[in-house]
């Protein structure tokens, strides 16, 4: 599927069998400031399969955070320490958001008559 990191090759079926396993679906926030502006934000979905680490994943959008984050006054300082959190505990689960898209029939226009 398009747009989701960690998918490449698998088809729709090996991927539920992952979700069984305990696979799933995050997302990862990082925070940048700019004096009295700061954004919050939320990386692209990952795909992490049953049994696989979140570190790695995180870490880019974890020093991005840990860089920038704190300048904004007051913003900086209260929204850098939640997106490491979110980080560190291994993401924002979104299985339950991705699930049903990834379910859905797919429109073909094949089959139009």
């Amino acid at each position: 599927m398009a747009g989701i990191f960690g998918m490449d090759g698998l088809s729709t079926l090996q991927v539920q069998e992952e979700l069984e396993r305990g696979g799933r679906f995050v997302v990862f926030e990082y925070c940048v400031s700019f004096f009295l502006t700061t954004r919050r934000r939320s990386s692209d979905v990952y795909f992490v399969r049953a049994g696989k680490g979140t570190f790695w994943l995180s870490l880019g959008y974890t020093l991005l955070s840990l860089l920038l984050g704190w300048w904004g006054l007051p913003w900086g300082l209260i929204l850098t320490p939640r997106c490491l959190a979110t980080n560190l505990q291994g993401g924002k689960d979104v299985t339950a958001l991705v699930l049903p898209s990834l379910l859905a029939p797919r429109y073909d226009p094949a089959l139009e008559y």
